[in-house]
């Protein structure tokens, strides 16, 4: 916990752009004080198929659920951070958008496996 969803258009699936973004995605939470750098998870999911209104032919959405606690102002600096460092490296991109959201953690439930 916590965890970074990256979707994106399939067409940024060249050379080692997503590893980028998975890259900044974990710097950037790290480097926000507000979760552990050790508990942050980074996931990717591609689209080939979706329809933004305007033209957009490209997309990268990141969806951050953190578990309840922290303040607004913690989590709009967190979307921000995320925000301008993504534009930063992928200007190209034709829209780059960041929801920060709390997970209830009554209902939020895992299991890891047991190593041996």
């Amino acid at each position: 916990m916590p965890h970074f969803v990256i979707e994106h258009s399939a067409g940024l699936d060249r050379d080692d752009a997503i590893e980028q973004a998975i890259g900044l995605c974990h710097e950037a939470g790290a480097r926000s004080g507000v979760m552990n750098p050790d508990d942050i998870k980074v996931r990717a999911a591609s689209y080939e198929r979706f329809r933004f209104a305007g033209g957009i032919e490209s997309f990268i959405h990141v969806t951050v659920s953190l578990l309840e606690g922290r303040t607004d102002a913690q989590k709009e600096g967190l979307a921000v951070l995320l925000r301008d460092r993504l534009s930063a490296r992928f200007g190209d991109v034709d829209s780059i958008s960041i929801d920060v959201r709390d997970m209830n953690p009554v209902a939020y439930k895992k299991h890891l496996r047991q190593p041996g």
